[in-house]
């Protein structure tokens, strides 16, 4: 089940500890809260994965994208300006 990591025996201590640990009673809700846990994990790794390949896609949009020419002439100042242009 577990390679030759664990086996049936070790798996059934493990199992008694942790009945000892946190009752009966109470082992259907850490069940159920680690389930929750594990379905937002999954999901967050899953969008993480999705913005990750989104992200990927856009730069290499990017750097297929012809540049634009750089204008060297001078620019007219805005309205209002008080900056005097130089000659």
């Amino acid at each position: 089940m577990f390679g030759n990591a664990f086996g049936w025996p070790h798996l059934i201590v493990l199992l008694v500890v942790v009945l000892v640990l946190f009752g009966a009673p109470k082992l259907p809700g850490l069940a159920r809260s680690i389930g929750q846990s594990m379905r937002i994990f999954r999901s967050e790794v899953k969008t993480m994965k999705d913005e990750s390949a989104a992200d990927a896609d856009t730069s290499a949009d990017e750097t297929d994208a012809p540049e634009e020419p750089t204008s060297t002439a001078k620019k007219a100042p805005a309205k209002g300006s008080t900056t005097k242009p130089k000659p």
